[in-house]
């Protein structure tokens, strides 16, 4: 499906995409945490040897120090992993920016996923979905939307009918999943805030707790 728009650097962006086939793209621990580290090392203009990988914990990935700021392709400011797609909040840094980025992300990921589960094919549904974040109050709303994800793992029915009947339940299973910003959010220092970059972002959170309020009035909103 052709976009309505186009990118443009400087500009606020949800881009998400899931299986072909609405099949998991994340079966263990491992995937999820594959993915976390192609969200850093992918973000660079640089090109990736599979020698980067080989003989390294991927935690110590997240302190690659050769990816310099001036290097990063966008800048991201939310991110969440569900089993079979997942969501990111982005800004463009530069013309064909998020393209790049995003073509070495899923072809990245995909030789991986392949590789360990002896499949061939595509991976992912096409090409990368994305939506404009053109307005403030849309960008700040994302913010809940996508963090609030992984509520669906929790209580699948009852997210498709928008409604979270559980709050406090609700929220300590965000403050239990890993494979989120949530956590960064909310205060928590991890080796993977290195993804990140808020500084460009509007800084709708100053503090943590304004963070978590945020979340707690979209969990307990009921239409």
């Amino acid at each position: 499906m052709q976009r309505k728009f186009n990118f443009a650097p400087d500009e606020f962006y949800h881009v998400y995409n899931r299986g072909t086939e609405k099949r998991q793209i994340f079966l263990t621990e491992g995937d999820r945490l594959r993915f976390l580290v192609c969200l850093h090392v992918c973000n660079s203009k640089r090109v990736i040897h599979l020698s980067d990988w080989q003989g390294r914990p991927l935690p110590e990935m997240f302190d690659d120090e050769k990816i310099e700021d001036k290097e990063r392709l966008v800048d991201l400011g939310a991110y969440c992993l569900m089993p079979n797609h997942y969501h990111l909040l982005i800004k463009e840094r530069e013309g064909f920016g998020i393209s790049k980025f995003l073509l070495k992300l899923q072809t990245s990921y995909s030789m991986y996923f392949n590789k360990r589960n002896n499949r061939a094919g595509n991976l992912f549904e096409g090409k990368f979905k994305a939506q404009h974040a053109s307005d403030d109050s849309y960008l700040k709303y994302l913010f809940a939307y996508i963090h609030l994800n992984p509520v669906k793992i929790h209580d699948s029915e009852n997210w498709e009918k928008k409604l979270v009947p559980n709050p406090d339940q609700a929220k300590k299973f965000l403050n239990d999943y890993r494979f989120s910003s949530y956590q960064h959010y909310i205060g928590a220092n991890r080796p993977e805030d290195v993804i990140l970059n808020r500084a460009v972002f509007p800084d709708y959170f100053q503090k943590p707790g304004e963070f978590a309020v945020w979340i707690d009035d979209w969990a307990n909103y009921n239409e």
